[in-house]
């Protein structure tokens, strides 16, 4: 489950990216600076969530992650600023980078404990979370579209 809460998480925000920059009015700098916010985080919380997978065990950081990503992306649709943005995805990306780390760690724990290969499985998860992520936010933009052009 875990896999597919991550999947779904980073698809759910790609299709945001240009309605961010229209919203934001900032030029192809300025959002690939945002962007690299993300990527920001997500190497700070890879290095911290080993260490802390190592201290606590993988399932409290799957599950801070897990509400991480939950809380931060509506904040990523709503942000209204460059620094408001820029902080959520700082966030966001920390809260990815900690529930993959931590679920690799738990899926090889499972894989030595059922003495078989499973971790192809897991991942599978982490693509159907892509396209349920991606198609949910797709549905989402069509209602909105609807919505606003509506007589």
């Amino acid at each position: 489950m875990h896999f597919f809460v991550a999947g779904f998480g980073i698809a759910a925000w790609v299709p945001l990216v240009p309605f961010a920059k229209e919203r934001l009015a900032v030029d192809d700098g300025v959002l690939g600076f945002l962007l690299l916010c993300l990527g920001v985080g997500l190497v700070v919380s890879m290095i911290l969530s080993d260490l802390l997978c190592a201290r606590y065990g993988s399932k409290p950081i799957i599950l801070i992650g897990g509400f991480g990503i939950a809380l931060i992306l509506p904040w990523l649709a709503v942000a209204s600023t460059p620094l408001e943005l820029g902080a959520a995805l700082v966030a966001f990306g920390a809260s990815l980078g900690s529930i993959d780390v931590a679920a690799n760690v738990n899926a090889v724990e499972l894989e030595r404990a059922a003495k078989r290969p499973l971790m192809s499985g897991f991942h599978a998860q982490f693509s159907i979370g892509e396209f349920a992520g991606f198609d949910a936010m797709t549905a989402l933009a069509g209602c909105t579209l609807e919505l606003f052009h509506q007589p």
